[in-house]
């Protein structure tokens, strides 16, 4: 079902253009490797094998022969960018990695370098620098990540006039049409005859009506692993109004969502022996005569009553419903994500995932394949003394903190409240986003943490 990654291939060249990763105390032994020629140039071109410094070779007819990329004093064998500034700057060939390195990373960076988001764009991406792998199970393995990731920046980089709530629904009936999987929607006021009326309240002031969308996968008597993603297609706040420097990319506030498709790409794609189940409330929280309005009270799918303390603080909100639901199966693992707060970017920055779980082993687990993967996430508390913030004087709770500290650990209790088994679920508060360009991570959607996360459900599940 998954279609090549243009940019890898198991098949042996003999033309493929060697790379050669250089450290500095590896300089002279590797210059005395060349031809007088090359080391000529070599020294005419000033290369020291400074961190980032590329050399290009030329055979004697003029034709590339080999690249060599400086790594500073220090090659990190586990840095999957190691070759993202040389795929997008080498010309259209193959190559192939001759140092000691991780190849599954250094594969993947390589890939997800040449990627761009191209939609409206007349000039479409034309990328084709081919690295040579190893193996074609690598290749397979490679080209799974590819494609789940690469989803979820699409989705996330896609403008919300086409992708609301009716847009994200069509992505995930393609998904689920792609890999066999069946899928069901509950839209705009059917939400409330369910009871699912947190989602209705958040999504009913916008045109495109509200939703929740559930997808199901996998032989029905494998364990069950259920995902929930945070689809706000566009958060203006409601009427608890963002400015506009806070509203210009809440395009990306579906990005929960986003990745929760990338996710379900790669555990199909992979096989994994789960029945899988993804939900995914889909809003717009936009503002108009029937915005829900601070100070409102509603009755969750759970039956617990939450005052709205700020129209802002919606994500939470649209999840508390998911989370009950997901919750009746007992499913043996539950996992959301969700660009749920900005606390959590002042506690570990842009790139850096918190992650919460009452399971000591999931999280020990997760910590180990982040580091193994290079896939940067971090355990945070679920710690009881802040649920009190979350109190109110006239429902059973509210759905903010009531001061300005701790942002990220109280949304993560306010959504703990609604999950059966906390021990069985990890809730991930993603950016979902790059804020620069840097090699390999062009400005826009990104995903993070599925790296980490499909590596320890692969373990955990197997094929």
């Amino acid at each position: 079902m998954t279609a090549p990654c243009p940019y890898l291939s198991a098949t042996a060249r003999e033309k493929a253009v060697p790379i050669t990763l250089v450290t500095r105390d590896h300089l002279t032994a590797w210059q005395k490797s060349l031809s007088p020629a090359q080391s000529r140039w070599a020294d005419d071109n000033d290369f020291t094998a400074a961190a980032g410094q590329i050399l290009t070779l030329a055979a004697a007819d003029g034709s590339l022969e080999a690249v060599a990329l400086g790594m500073g004093t220090h090659h990190d064998k586990k840095d999957i960018w190691v070759l993202a500034t040389l795929a997008q700057s080498l010309p259209k060939g193959y190559y192939r990695l001759v140092s000691e390195h991780d190849e599954k990373l250094a594969a993947l960076g390589w890939a997800m370098a040449q990627y761009k988001f191209d939609r409206y764009l007349d000039k479409k991406n034309d990328r084709a620098a081919v690295l040579m792998v190893s193996t074609e199970d690598l290749q397979r393995q490679v080209t799974t990540l590819f494609h789940g990731l690469t989803l979820v920046r699409d989705l996330v980089n896609t403008p919300t006039c086409d992708m609301g709530p009716s847009h994200l629904s069509a992505a995930m009936q393609a998904l689920a049409a792609s890999y066999g999987a069946t899928f069901h929607e509950t839209v705009g006021d059917a939400l409330l005859e369910k009871g699912y009326n947190t989602i209705h309240a958040v999504g009913r002031a916008a045109a495109n009506a509200p939703r929740l969308l559930d997808m199901s996968w996998g032989r029905p008597d494998a364990p069950k692993l259920t995902l929930v993603g945070k689809g706000v297609c566009f958060d203006t706040g409601g009427l608890d109004l963002k400015p506009s420097s806070g509203m210009r990319i809440m395009k990306k506030d579906m990005g929960g969502a986003a990745h929760s498709l990338g996710l379900a790409r790669m555990i199909m794609d992979s096989g994994l022996d789960v029945r899988l189940r993804v939900l995914i409330p889909a809003v717009e929280n936009n503002i108009s005569a029937d915005a829900f309005r601070p100070g409102d009270i509603i009755t969750t799918y759970k039956g617990t009553t939450v005052e709205i303390d700020n129209t802002d603080a919606e994500g939470r909100l649209v999840l508390c419903d998911a989370l009950t639901l997901g919750s009746e199966e007992d499913p043996d693992l539950m996992l959301d994500f969700a660009t749920l707060t900005g606390a959590a970017r002042v506690a570990m920055g842009s790139d850096i995932v918190p992650f919460f779980t009452d399971g000591d082993d999931i999280a020990g687990a997760l910590t180990d394949q982040s580091a193994e993967e290079s896939d940067p996430i971090w355990r945070m508390p679920l710690y009881a003394p802040y649920e009190s913030d979350l109190k109110s004087k006239c429902a059973d709770m509210s759905n903010m903190g009531s001061g300005p500290y701790g942002g990220a650990i109280i949304a993560a209790l306010y959504l703990k409240h609604f999950v059966t088994k906390p021990e069985k679920w990890v809730h991930f508060d993603v950016f979902a986003w790059n804020l620069n360009n840097r090699p390999g991570r062009p400005q826009g959607g990104e995903a993070m943490a599925l790296r980490a996360v499909l590596a320890y459900l692969t373990k955990r599940y197997g094929k």
